[in-house]
Order: structure tokens, then C-alpha cells, then sequence
């Protein structure tokens, strides 16, 4: 499994997302990841599943120290005090004393970035957290965290996929040294309607969504999550990493739509703002 070194840490390309997961389902699709080789797990506080992950790191063989865990705090949490009581229930329902990365996980219309972004520096500091960063910051509130004020973020988690570019927003991320991990990267299971994926698919004796993990995985600085639930799905992702693409795969996938944003809640920030 290939890494991303960022803020000291190597985080493998390649994770599991969690999100819609729950209960049972949760818990075995974490072990199952495991087991498979995974060691990248997302979660949030806003999935309700924690407490299920958390089971998992415990019944795992696995050691703690080998599992890239990602938890984020929500975007209605993000004044100091709220964080840190939020960042302490998570750390409860996880079951472990500390998490890799601890995320925003979206900016707020009237919050306090600079005193946000100071608490999580803060947990990070007692250890709580081996690195801080964000979530669907476009590139006007990036400036604002990395440059004004200055905080050491150790990535940011957007949608990405073969129809939704990020084409301001990754070069921004990639002339900071700052990775961006793709959310939805299977385009939440739209892919099947692209023909000219399932044509590179056939050429690599592969699938439509190796294809696409496999074009988001050979991009500078860029991690994927997508979710799977059950082993099929998490072997054929993991799959992905054998897939290499050509510069005619390339072609193709370019000329896909690349505005098509499917995670819109009614709080997201302005995505175009520079």
C-alpha cells in the first residue's frame, strides 16, 4: 500500500470510509478491512458509527499503532469549548487515547476559524491528536488557515472523482504539500452510466470503479476513502492499486464532465471562492 507523508505522517492512498455505516455492519466491515490489509479508517462524529469503530480497533489483532484513524468534529461544534467536549466523546466511543487525524468537517458560515483551528492545535499538542486538519474548505478558506493563520494542516477531505475535478483546488493543495483525501470517489455509484469507464475497464480486465480509484490514486498527493461494506467491495478496491492507466485512459476520463458535485448540503460553503 502506498503513503502520503504529511505533517510526520504516513497515511496509506488507500482507507475505508464509514459513513452510513452502522451497528453490526459497521463493526464487521472495519474487522473484514482489516483483515484484508487496510490501515486507514474514516469516521466522524456525524456518522454516529464511532462507538462501532471503536469495537473493531479493539477486537482487531491489528496493533493500534499501525491503523491511520480519522475523526472529525462537526461544523455546528466548532466553538473551543464545544470542540474539546465533542474531540472527548469521540475519543470514548473509539476507545483509544488518541486519533490520527482530527478534521473540521465543514466550515461554518459564522465560525471563529482562527480559534478553531487553535483548540484542535491544542488537542494535537496534549496529544490527543497526531495531526489536525479540514474538510470542503475550497480554496478562499485554505488561504485563510494556511496562510493567515498559519496552522500546519495535514489535509483536506473534498468530494473527488472522475466527474468532479477539483481542478482549482487540488493544484492549490498539491504547491502547499498538502494532500487531498477524496470523499465519494465512486461518484456515490453513478459510474455505470459512463460507458467510456466501462470500455477502460474491459481493456484492464478491471471494473468502472478500479478505473476510477485507480485515476484518483496516481494523482499527486491524493487519498481515497471510498466506503465498502462488505469483502467483495474491499478487495476489488484494493485492486484499484494494481490498475495502471495510459495516456489514451487518461484522455478519455478527461473529457468526462468535471462539475459534478453531489454532496451539496444547504451549509456548504462557497465552493468557488478564491
Amino acid at each position: 500500500m502506498d503513503s502520503i507523508k504529511t505533517q510526520g505522517l504516513n497515511v496509506p492512498k488507500l482507507g475505508l470510509g464509514t459513513f452510513k455505516l452502522q451497528g453490526k455492519d459497521c463493526h464487521e466491515a472495519v474487522l473484514t478491512a482489516l483483515s484484508l490489509g487496510y490501515r486507514h479508517i474514516d469516521t466522524a462524529e456525524m456518522y454516529a458509527n464511532e462507538d462501532f469503530v471503536g469495537d473493531a480497533l479493539e477486537d482487531t489483532d491489528v496493533p493500534r499503532d499501525q491503523i491511520h484513524l480519522t475523526t472529525k468534529v462537526w461544523w455546528t461544534n466548532l466553538a473551543p469549548d464545544a470542540i474539546r467536549k465533542a474531540f472527548d466523546q469521540s475519543l470514548r466511543k473509539l476507545k483509544t487515547d488518541y486519533v490520527d487525524f482530527y478534521l473540521i468537517h465543514w466550515p461554518a458560515p459564522d465560525m471563529n476559524l482562527g480559534a478553531a483551528l487553535e483548540t484542535l492545535l491544542r488537542i494535537k499538542d496534549q496529544g490527543g491528536a497526531r495531526a489536525i486538519g479540514v474538510c470542503n474548505f475550497p480554496v478562499a478558506l485554505m488561504k485563510q488557515a494556511v496562510e493567515e493563520i498559519g496552522a500546519p494542516i495535514a489535509c483536506n477531505q473534498v468530494e473527488h472523482h472522475v466527474l468532479l475535478g477539483q481542478t482549482k483546488l487540488l493544484p492549490y493543495l498539491q504547491s502547499k504539500g498538502i494532500p487531498l483525501t477524496a470523499y465519494a470517489p465512486l461518484a456515490q455509484g453513478r459510474l455505470a452510466s459512463y460507458p467510456e469507464l466501462q470500455a477502460i475497464a474491459d481493456k484492464h480486465g478491471a471494473t468502472a470503479a478500479q478505473v476510477a480509484l485507480a485515476w484518483l490514486l496516481e494523482q499527486e498527493g491524493v487519498m481515497a476513502i471510498p466506503k465498502a461494506r462488505g469483502e467483495a467491495s474491499q478487495r476489488s478496491n484494493l485492486g484499484a492499486l494494481k490498475i495502471k492507466l495510459d495516456f489514451d485512459d487518461r484522455a478519455v476520463i478527461a473529457k468526462l464532465p468535471k462539475n459534478q458535485r453531489f454532496v451539496t448540503p444547504a451549509f456548504s460553503p462557497k465552493w468557488d471562492a478564491e
